[in-house]
């Protein structure tokens, strides 16, 4: 495999994106610091320190992106995908460490409560934050999600997580106005931040496992093994089947087992039919087909009908 074989980079839309994405979560951390000075709140003041993480998380989504989207080279002949999910993974450590600051700000908080000042005004802004945020995490998630980029798709979770949290933040600082129960404030700030570990801990989970060569979802390798077993006519059988994820990309390789007496053309011909099939059905992928002759069959893996 050459590296000029591997499918083309990310575009460089993927690159405005993320660069828009920094400049949106400067603007959201500009407001939210604006809602926490004009009240006071605690839960404010959480949500804004999660923003300030966001700024970072969208900083290295765009250094991942830049990273991954220069093409394989000699050192690098998968090419340099794997950085998205680098970039996934210090995102899920940023989520994880916003969480920890809200809990250390708002423990203290519910056991001493304190009134909120301007929340009216405090909350507007804080809304209109929370707004921003919803409809770019809805763009950085469609995105991301169709041009399989793990972290264009990491920032949109993370910026969603956000909007989560100021849905609650806003509930509680509503709430403590409305009864009077300045403790509100902080223990709506608390259960944001567990809901936010988990979303957190769901992330870098998904990241670890693409850092880990994680293969592809059961419904694809269900799927990628009956094109096998149909477009593989003329071979026998097809074995150590093994995939994994790199970013967007999708490495697949196989043995493939033929008749002895088959000649090299006509196997070929085989491969390149399947190598057509897999890649109508999966996008961006890369292919590998060893091939063997009838001794070497197994009696496993995918049967050729």
């Amino acid at each position: 495999m050459s590296p000029s074989s591997l499918p083309k980079p990310a575009s460089g839309s993927l690159l405005r994106l993320a660069a828009m994405s920094v400049g949106v979560a400067v603007v959201v951390l500009g407001l939210k610091f604006l809602a926490y000075l004009l009240t006071g709140s605690v839960a404010l003041y959480s949500d804004a320190l999660e923003s300030v993480i966001n700024v970072v998380a969208a900083l290295a989504a765009l250094l991942a992106l830049w990273v991954a989207a220069r093409p394989a080279d000699a050192n690098h002949p998968y090419g340099h995908t794997k950085a998205e999910y680098l970039s996934a993974v210090a995102e899920g450590v940023l989520i994880v460490f916003a969480a920890l600051s809200i809990l250390r700000v708002a423990v203290p908080g519910v056991l001493n409560p304190e009134p909120v000042d301007a929340p009216w005004v405090g909350l507007g802004v804080n809304l209109g934050a929370s707004l921003i945020n919803a409809v770019w995490a809805g763009v950085l998630l469609r995105a991301g999600r169709a041009a399989r980029s793990m972290a264009l798709t990491a920032d949109g979770k993370h910026v969603m997580s956000d909007v989560v949290t100021s849905v609650g933040v806003l509930v509680g600082v509503a709430l403590a106005q409305l009864t009077g129960w300045a403790v509100l404030d902080p223990a709506l700030a608390i259960l944001v931040a567990f809901n936010i570990l988990w979303s957190g801990w769901g992330l870098l989970s998904t990241s670890v496992g693409g850092l880990m060569d994680a293969g592809i979802d059961p419904q694809t390798e269900t799927r990628l093994r009956q094109v096998v077993s149909l477009e593989a006519e003329g071979a026998l059988e097809v074995h150590d089947l093994r995939t994994r994820h790199s970013g967007r990309l999708t490495f697949i390789e196989f043995h493939l087992v033929v008749p002895g007496e088959m000649t090299v053309a006509q196997s070929h011909q085989i491969c390149d039919r399947l190598e057509d099939a897999i890649r109508a059905q999966i996008e961006d992928v890369q292919i590998i087909i060893h091939v063997e002759p009838q001794e070497k069959a197994k009696h496993q893996g995918v049967l050729v009908l």
